[in-house]
């Protein structure tokens, strides 16, 4: 497998700017209503402290690093984001495949990057949005009970994988840019889920899988998986 790239920069994604702006003004005000109030005592710069905080973990939830993977694409499954991998087993997927998987899930806490890559590339043969709860994403039943959005893909070898974008506890939106009949690639961003989340992708039984349980991934980059060249 080749060298991989190093990030070549960072930005915030288009997903936070309305958050962005709106929590800067709403902090903004609150602060110097403090300040006016309190005669800029302690209570004044412990507010501002907290705020200056609090805003510093937004920015850094909405960063959107481009990344680009300089690897054997073939064949290959790269993290679909950022975070810790927190299963890794053989499930029983009910909603296409109807057989048996493994899934490898990935968890995002509220410090890491919430955009989400295309795991393989190939062709968008279904994406379907699942209205549903919002247990706490780590947790089993999340992956068939949560809100979430099922990106289905086939790669050029005919192979499919199943990815889904789950909600957590704190998420309420997931976007999903992926089409059906639409090309996809693998540096190219799948959707994005605001605040902590999950991704879990369902792979060939005979697939390589090349990350082990709470290993850190770095979505685009981390290989997760070989697909078998011959699997059906």
């Amino acid at each position: 497998m080749g060298k991989i790239k190093r990030i070549k920069h960072i930005r915030l994604h288009r997903e936070g700017t309305h958050t962005l702006v709106a929590a800067a003004v709403f902090l903004v005000v609150v602060n110097a209503l403090t300040g006016c109030l309190t005669g800029f005592s302690f209570l004044f710069f412990l507010v501002l402290f907290v705020s200056l905080v609090a805003y510093g973990i937004a920015v850094n939830f909405f960063r959107c690093p481009i990344r680009l993977f300089n690897g054997d694409i073939e064949n290959t499954v790269v993290a679909a984001a950022d975070g810790k991998v927190v299963v890794i087993e053989e499930v029983e997927e009910n909603e296409y495949f109807h057989d048996r998987r493994v899934m490898v899930s990935i968890f995002m806490s509220l410090t890491n990057v919430h955009a989400n890559w295309f795991p393989v590339e190939g062709f968008v043969k279904k994406v379907e949005h699942h209205n549903g709860n919002y247990h706490k994403a780590w947790l089993p039943k999340a992956s068939i009970e949560n809100e979430r959005s099922t990106v289905v893909i086939e790669t050029p070898a005919g192979q499919e994988i199943l990815v889904r974008q789950i909600a957590g506890a704190v998420a309420r939106r997931i976007v999903t840019y992926a089409r059906p009949g639409e090309e996809c690639y693998i540096d190219e961003h799948m959707g994005f889920i605001k605040f902590g989340s999950r991704v879990d992708v369902y792979l060939p039984l005979n697939s390589e899988i090349l990350v082990k349980f709470g290993q850190y991934t770095t979505g685009n980059q981390t290989v997760v998986a070989k697909l078998h060249p011959t699997c059906p």
